[in-house]
């Protein structure tokens, strides 16, 4: 007996071996052989689908004529389409009879559907929002409140906001400007109210609260509140810095400075600090103070010094 003989004898022997090693299932059986059988080609169809993946989505990337949105929609439902059909592809070259399992799809197949229902309401709320390219990488958004981004929003009323660093099959990643990486949902995307400031234009209008005291030149005083915007590089000249008388307050006349930016993924809490500390030197040259907040205390009906407790009269 030759040695090809002997290692193919080996090979049968240990194949009804690992056949014998089994359970019943109806009339389908669950043998040792099937199941590393199955291992087997699960591996190699899934090494095969990344292969073919990682070539399409190289050729998806050297074509020009398509954006990154689009791009990215082709690599998910390519994705797909080949898991499935390599899920499909398998079964039938394992001769696996689903109907011989039909006794465990009743119980099992509920819990699946439970424990996957989130997935898939995510997976395809992120088909749909590459779809309609509402939301892309590279956009700067605020979801809901800004609580899914870890607040609802920093002081003097700047929203916490991020850019989309990656739309997922579960969730978009989410880089806030202090650096946070975020994973949201996607279908929270698809049922909270979501602020795009990169949808239809990346110019973003802010707007500010200033005080004026009461016995200063308002004329002059909206003059420098309007130059100090105008002297910013990243404050637009068109539209231009406009402000406005808001109120009459307590201690001052309140005004609102507004004005645009393009960049707004740079960040509004820096841009605020430095058209603030603009007026506060521009004011401090021209002699107008901001007022603050203060309280003042009038005793009525005190008692004169040195008269006793009970002699007000």
């Amino acid at each position: 007996m030759s040695a090809m003989e002997r290692l193919r004898d080996g090979a049968t022997r240990t194949v009804e071996a690992m056949q014998a090693i089994g359970i019943d299932v109806g009339s389908y059986r669950l043998s040792l052989y099937g199941l590393f059988s199955t291992i087997i080609v699960a591996v190699l169809l899934y090494v095969a689908v990344r292969v073919t993946l990682r070539s399409i989505k190289w050729l998806l990337r050297r074509n020009t004529q398509i954006d990154a949105t689009q791009r990215l929609l082709a690599e998910k439902l390519i994705a797909i389409a080949l898991f499935v059909f390599a899920m499909l592809f398998g079964i039938d070259l394992l001769g696996i009879d689903l109907t011989a399992l039909a006794v465990f799809s009743g119980a099992a197949g509920l819990a699946i559907g439970f424990g996957l229902q989130k997935t898939v309401g995510n997976l395809i709320a992120g088909i749909i929002l590459l779809m309609d390219r509402s939301i892309k990488p590279g956009d700067i958004i605020v979801v809901g409140d800004g609580s899914s981004m870890g607040g609802s929003a920093l002081p003097a009323g700047v929203p916490n906001v991020g850019r989309v660093a990656k739309i997922g099959v579960r969730a978009v990643n989410v880089i806030t400007r202090d650096g946070k990486k975020h994973l949201i949902p996607n279908e929270l995307l698809m049922t909270q109210p979501v602020e795009n400031w990169s949808y239809a234009s990346p110019e973003v209008r802010v707007r500010m609260r200033i005080p004026v005291p009461y016995d200063a030149d308002l004329r002059l005083a909206q003059r420098l509140i309007v130059e100090t915007a105008q002297q910013n590089p990243r404050i637009l000249n068109e539209p231009e810095p406009a402000v406005w008388i808001t109120a009459f307050g307590e201690r001052a006349v309140d005004h609102e400075l507004r004005y645009w930016i393009s960049d707004p993924e740079a960040g509004l809490g820096n841009i605020q600090g430095e058209v603030f500390l603009g007026i506060w030197d521009r004011f401090k040259e021209a002699g107008i103070h901001i007022p603050y907040p203060r309280t003042d205390v009038r005793l009525v009906g005190a008692p004169d010094e040195g008269s006793a407790p009970g002699d007000a009269n």
